[in-house]
């Protein structure tokens, strides 16, 4: 029989520990640091949608301000720069042709003055259109016109080529048919073919602030030559509207109208 004494030792038999690991503990128990999960944006709070009557209204807006500085400023291209005109007559034939739109330039006379050739538009000095009349045009066309988005096609104005200058004497004509500015004959390359320079007889001794004009079309044109009772034929500069200065429409005729200055090229001053 045992002793209780074997029997304790028994008992207090133990299973013998692993060796010592000094970093057994640390090994088991360190904790692998983690990157910090970033902190959720804030979502900033969504504008409310304009609604499609409002986004409608905001375009009727913007269309109309463009609309108005558009017209605003084709008022004042016209008034004081270009001013587009509608030819309605053959007194200018071939250099200009009845339905052609011509732009006048309103910086002549002014800071650029005027030469002999010019072709100017100007303000019926009295009694050159006689009842002639243009037909009627529509409200729209007359609004249109005004701002200067379409020609205009006053009955009041006409076309004609400058002939004679302030202090200029014009006449009619030297020995071969030839008109003459300061005793000069000047020859025409853009008279009408088969027309000659005129058909009347005249001497006039162009006034200060005045020009003197002809058509290019000699034969029908009622120009200078035929109102000697109105200042004798000659045009008040305060009359002149601008000089022409291209030939916009119809496209199969664009081109600029410029000046013959080979013709006057030998015509003295007065």
């Amino acid at each position: 029989m045992k002793s209780s004494r074997e029997g304790d030792a028994w008992d207090d038999q133990v299973t013998p520990a692993d060796p010592w690991n000094p970093d057994a503990d640390h090994a088991a128990t360190a904790e692998v640091p983690t990157r910090p999960e970033p902190a959720a944006a804030a979502t900033a709070p969504e504008a409310p949608r304009p609604s499609a009557m409002s986004q409608f209204f905001s375009l009727v807006r913007e269309l109309v301000m463009v609309l108005v500085i558009a017209l605003g400023l084709s008022l004042l291209i016209k008034t004081f720069l270009v001013q587009a005109f509608f030819i309605p007559s053959p007194s200018m034939e071939n250099t200009l042709l009845t339905g052609d739109r011509v732009l006048v330039s309103k910086l002549t006379p002014g800071p650029f003055d005027l030469k002999r050739g010019d072709i100017v538009v100007f303000k019926d000095p009295g009694g050159w259109l006689g009842d002639s009349t243009v037909a009627e045009a529509g409200a729209v066309h007359k609004v249109l016109s005004f701002v200067g988005l379409v020609p205009s096609n006053s009955d009041d104005h006409l076309i004609k080529r400058v002939i004679g200058m302030p202090g200029d004497v014009v006449a009619c004509c030297d020995e071969q048919g030839r008109i003459t500015v300061n005793g000069v004959a000047i020859d025409e390359p853009y008279l009408y073919p088969g027309d000659s320079p005129s058909d009347k007889t005249f001497s006039v001794t162009v006034a200060a602030g005045h020009i003197w004009v002809l058509g290019d079309h000699r034969s029908v044109s009622q120009d200078s030559r035929y109102h000697p009772d109105v200042n004798n034929g000659m045009v008040p500069e305060a009359n002149i509207v601008g000089r022409a200065f291209v030939n916009v429409w119809p496209l199969s005729r664009f081109g600029l109208l410029r000046n013959p200055s080979s013709t006057f090229v030998n015509v003295p001053a007065p």
